[in-house]
């Protein structure tokens, strides 16, 4: 029997009339069917998030009391961790290997960080004035901005719906969380644990719909205080035309065209495994994919075969195999575009070397899956090496200068991450000063902590997750002045006195 996933509204479980069908990328077919939210759902949600800060228990506990809610969701993830790592591998493709090690000990990870350590992000600074004029004394407060509106992508569903969650109610904040409705599953998982957990209503709900359908709802009305969209750059656009109907706090984590250097003194096996990682993790599906690789020529003949050589051999197949290493891309149009862009960039000139097509195994037929591509010979006037494919597509390109390597990185409308490879940490120190991208890793990719802020420059969007930078940014900051002048009133007594 197809399970049925219900909304989750002010504390309690929602059915609607309108169900939407969840396909399993690796083998096309139903695997649920989920409450879609309309209108009447949507204003339900934002009334519950509303009145749950405005009138409800949330924002008055004490911070002890909200951080032992906080840590019940973080033990009710790793309670139901096998669970949750087949569904996310169920409803994205993604192999059951990188979800189990990776996306669910990492999501309990975050809401056990931000649990214990919230509080002192909170210290309030006292901020003393003195001159001729005044003697004032200054407190600056953080305080709440009151309702979330918290959009998450269909990539890493749990593990960015944990982010958000966990800073936003640390904060002190309530939530409307809307997941993707091509991966909304694990997500409204986690609202069966938000409820054990015992949070008042409406701190936390979660609705399914497509952002087309809901989004502006959600992103323009006036109860709410602040959104946090973490998607696609054109989406990005969307929601920012939304807000201008009324202005709110605004963070985005949108899209990336990564770049890695390659220095010729970097250790070559390193540098090639990692570098496979940075691009064909996830499928590819991820914004920060090092999808452009630019190698220094004197190595650039070694590093590309043995790199080619290797993507070869990653293995396809069934994400709730552990043996997989790549599963399928998220749908069917996904991976249309991977292939549409596989064939530009031959129609350009690129060099094709391996991959880029339907694998034509019997028992992958049914489902998304595409073969991992390299590119050598990308050149900056391509679009595979402009625009975002989302895909497991590696463009390499090499290069003679550093200075020659550092105009193609920065060459990008993009600005999120990038990887730098060399045994000589001075230089890289110096390079990754002159790169435009928010996250720069040394001789690695993708260490993601949750002590450090993330995010990105130029179109790649604006504000932080993650760290104390990236919880402030769920909150707002008061200034408090009081005058401190003794034996004398304040300068304003005497503006208009009479």
């Amino acid at each position: 029997m197809i399970p049925h996933y219900p909304l989750y509204i002010n504390g309690e479980f929602k059915e609607t009339s309108n169900k939407q069908d969840i396909i399993n990328p690796s083998t096309g077919e139903i695997i649920a069917r989920v409450s879609i939210a309309g209108n009447k759902e949507i204003e339900s949600a934002l009334k519950s998030a509303r009145n749950s800060f405005d009138n409800g228990q949330w924002r008055n506990l004490t911070l002890a009391e909200r951080k032992n809610f906080i840590l019940k969701i973080s033990q009710g993830i790793l309670d139901k961790a096998g669970e949750l790592a087949s569904l996310e591998s169920l409803n994205t493709g993604k192999p059951l290997k990188e979800t189990t090690f990776m996306d669910i000990p990492s999501s309990a990870a975050t809401f056990d960080y931000f649990a214990n350590n919230f509080e002192k992000f909170f210290n309030e600074e006292t901020i003393k004035i003195e001159s001729q004029i005044a003697n004032a004394e200054a407190k600056l407060l953080r305080e709440p901005w009151g309702v979330s509106v918290l959009i998450v992508p269909w990539n890493y569903p749990l593990l960015i719906a944990s982010w958000k969650i966990a800073q936003a109610i640390a904060a002190g904040n309530t939530v409307i969380l809307k997941p993707s409705s091509l991966t909304p599953l694990s997500v409204l998982e986690l609202a069966k644990i938000v409820k054990d957990a015992g949070l008042p209503k409406g701190v936390v709900n979660i609705i399914n719909g497509s952002g087309d359908a809901i989004g502006e709802n959600l992103c323009s009305d006036r109860r709410v205080d602040m959104i946090s969209f973490t998607g696609s750059n054109a989406v990005g656009k969307k929601i920012l035309e939304y807000t201008s109907k009324n202005v709110k706090k605004i963070t985005m984590e949108l899209g990336g065209k990564s770049a890695a250097i390659v220095l010729d003194d970097a250790d070559l096996e390193l540098a090639v495994n990692g570098l496979l990682c940075a691009i064909f993790l996830n499928q590819g599906q991820m914004c920060t994919a090092m999808s452009r690789i630019f190698v220094q020529e004197k190595i650039y003949d070694a590093f590309i075969n043995d790199f080619t050589q290797k993507a070869k051999r990653i293995k396809i197949g069934d994400a709730l195999n552990f043996e997989t290493q790549i599963g399928p891309l998220i749908s069917e149009p996904q991976r249309k575009k991977a292939l549409e862009y596989v064939k530009k960039g031959q129609e350009e000139g690129a060099k094709l070397l391996c991959g880029g097509d339907i694998p034509q195994q019997e028992e992958l037929k049914k489902g998304f899956f595409f073969e991992p591509a390299v590119f050598e010979g990308v050149l900056p006037n391509m679009k595979i090496f402009q625009e975002e494919i989302f895909g497991p597509v590696a463009c390499i390109s090499k290069f003679s200068s550093i200075d020659e390597a550092l105009a193609l990185a920065n060459n990008s409308s993009f600005g999120l991450a990038a990887s730098i490879w060399t045994k000589d940490n001075s230089k890289a120190q110096n390079i990754a000063g002159q790169i435009n991208a928010g996250t720069v890793w040394v001789n690695t990719y993708g260490m993601f902590f949750n002590e450090l802020p993330y995010g990105g420059f130029k179109q790649s969007g604006f504000g932080k997750e993650l760290g104390r930078e990236g919880f402030l940014e769920y909150t707002r900051l008061k200034n408090i002045v009081t005058d401190k002048t003794e034996g004398a009133k304040p300068l304003v007594n005497y503006w208009y006195g009479f």
